[in-house]
């Protein structure tokens, strides 16, 4: 079994045309805390990205993290979110 961990942030990005289910589950790694670290701001961004491409779970899943969110962590994630958009 697979002892280590990996760093997606240095990992390969997801590209623009992925399915909504690559983006649905970056944001339940993030919200779970799969990597040891539970990031909200993470979890926001990506569930943002899956609903925008259609997959309406995410809506109400980026609501749920939004609840544990302060405004300036819920404003953070959308900038990430307009950020990935514009990138990719």
């Amino acid at each position: 079994m697979f002892q280590g961990t990996f760093d997606l942030e240095t990992a390969t990005p997801i590209d623009a045309s992925a399915l909504s289910d690559v983006l649905f589950e970056r944001g339940i790694y993030w919200a779970s805390g799969r990597a040891g670290l539970v990031d909200l701001i993470a979890a926001h961004k990506w569930f943002n990205l899956a609903a925008l491409k259609g997959r309406k779970d995410a809506v109400a899943l980026r609501q749920e993290v939004a609840g544990q969110m302060s405004e300036a962590e819920i404003s953070a994630a959308q900038r990430e979110a307009r950020a990935w958009v514009s990138a990719h």
